[in-house]
């Protein structure tokens, strides 16, 4: 017999269609989600690289009372301790009551965004035309035609010939002066351009930085804007050419975070894959208490590139920052209690998803797709084609996700990274797992990911937050 007058609320009960978070926030969230998109912009305006971003990390840890865990000697419930790995990797934990062996709840997130690279020989003066030139070698996924025609910034540190460290930012300062890459004006572009694939618009090769055009006032100079640039960077920086060779310098895109549209209810910002993730789970980290399991924010570089080197999540950084850990109880302990440590980790691979884009819905199967606004978004897994070089969550992990999500009341969805046969991705998320722990992927959904400008909603940097907020929390 058929239940009269119930059908939409028990449609409701048993269906997982998901709403916007605007349509749901009370005034108090309102104001939360007002307060961390706030400090976030202002974070994500500043984090333009990997090393910024440790920087200001670990003086957010530093505000909140977190010690160098080589200042710590013995384990005390509570201790907030950091490590630091070339400064481009930070660990944070807050030590629990609970034996580490019986695991931690380990949130991981990378803070490397894709960029462009100077290459180890990158200035030279364009005979024909006298300008002076970088050339680059582009980092992790780009479309290369997004980086023309728009502001550049320079980040990096070079290390001089008598071993002094420079550090470089030029172009974020409203004083500065910015970079661009020159792309080819559409009167002339239809041969040399015009039947090139849209993956080919403008080729690697093609992506040098345009630096100066003043000649060096010296006669018998060979290359005298090229001159101009090396005497300018002699005086301001002491450098020569060599010292590029040395160096990391990376070229991304100039100017702050913004809010779009006219409701100012998105961000516009480069590098939010994956410093969202990063910042958000810092955050919760500092402003979570009396917990029961230790819990760890892991920050590490290089995830764009396939995860290799020493400052990556490859490395045994995260294996000697839980030795440190347990020598805070035992000096000597043996090595079973480190692999018991690890493999009994609950872990989130606190990463990006990519969200509909209301201009291209056809590349998403959309009944398992994230959108922006909805909450954070639970990718059981990622991969290509046939989950190929994935980690598959478990059901009874999920379960557990699930659980914890649904009791703090946090939005959340779940969604695939497009259409089976469309492409896909991965994460940190199946490095985590050989380490035996159980792990997940889960972060907010990006529009324009990877682009010098994605889109993130200000409900989901709070949705986020909130979910790693009550992930620190979980016991057994």
């Amino acid at each position: 017999m058929a239940t009269k007058n119930r059908g939409s609320t028990r449609e409701s009960k048993l269906s997982m269609e998901r709403k916007p978070i605007w349509d749901t926030a009370t005034k108090k969230q309102l104001k939360e989600i007002t307060d961390i998109s706030k400090g976030y912009m202002e974070f994500i305006t500043r984090a333009k690289t990997e090393r910024l971003s440790t920087d200001i990390l670990v003086e957010e840890l530093e505000k909140a009372g977190f010690k160098p865990i080589d200042k710590v000697r013995k384990w005390k419930v509570g201790e907030k301790v950091y490590m630091l790995n070339r400064g481009k990797n930070v660990a944070a934990a807050i030590l629990g009551s609970e034996d580490l062996t019986k695991g931690a709840n380990l949130i991981a997130s990378h803070s490397d965004s894709p960029r462009l690279d100077l290459k180890q020989n990158p200035l030279y003066e364009d005979n024909d035309t006298k300008l002076a030139l970088l050339k680059t070698h582009y980092y992790g996924g780009i479309k290369k035609y997004q980086w023309v025609n728009i502001p550049l910034a320079i980040h990096g540190k070079v290390i001089l010939g008598d071993g002094k460290e420079v550090d470089l930012h030029i172009g974020e300062d409203p004083k500065d002066p910015v970079f661009t890459i020159a792309d080819l004006l559409p009167h002339l572009y239809r041969k040399k351009q015009g039947e090139r694939k849209l993956p080919d618009g403008i080729l690697g090769e093609e992506l040098n930085v345009l630096l100066a055009s003043l000649p060096f006032d010296d006669k018998k100079a060979k290359k005298k804007v090229k001159l101009w640039v090396l005497d300018h960077l002699n005086k301001e920086y002491g450098m020569i050419e060599e010292d590029f060779v040395s160096a990391e310098i990376e070229v991304v895109p100039a100017g702050p975070a913004r809010e779009i549209g006219f409701d100012r209810s998105m961000i516009g910002a480069y590098g939010q894959d994956d410093r969202i993730c990063a910042y958000t789970s810092v955050k919760a980290l500092v402003d979570s208490s009396k917990l029961k399991r230790t819990s760890i924010s892991l920050v590490i570089d290089k995830e764009e590139i396939g995860s290799d080197g020493p400052t990556s999540i490859k490395s045994r950084f995260l294996d000697e920052f839980y030795s440190r850990l347990l020598e805070l109880r035992d000096p000597d302990y043996p090595d079973r209690k480190l692999r018991l440590a690890l493999s009994n980790t609950f872990a989130i691979s606190s990463d990006v998803n990519g969200a509909v884009n209301p201009m291209f819905k056809q590349v998403h199967e959309l009944q398992n797709a994230a959108r922006i606004g909805f909450g954070i978004c639970v990718t059981k897994y990622t991969g290509s084609g046939g989950k190929f070089s994935s980690n598959d969550a478990s059901a009874e992990f999920m379960g557990l996700i699930r659980k914890t999500f649904n009791i703090a009341k946090v939005p959340w969805q779940t969604g695939e990274l497009g259409k089976v046969d469309e492409g896909g991705g991965g994460t940190i998320a199946k490095f985590l797992a050989e380490h035996n722990m159980d792990v997940v992927d889960a972060g907010p959904s990006l529009i324009s990911m990877h682009s010098p400008m994605e889109i993130s909603s200000k409900a989901d940097v709070w949705a986020t937050y909130k979910a790693y907020l009550s992930f620190y929390k979980i016991t057994i």
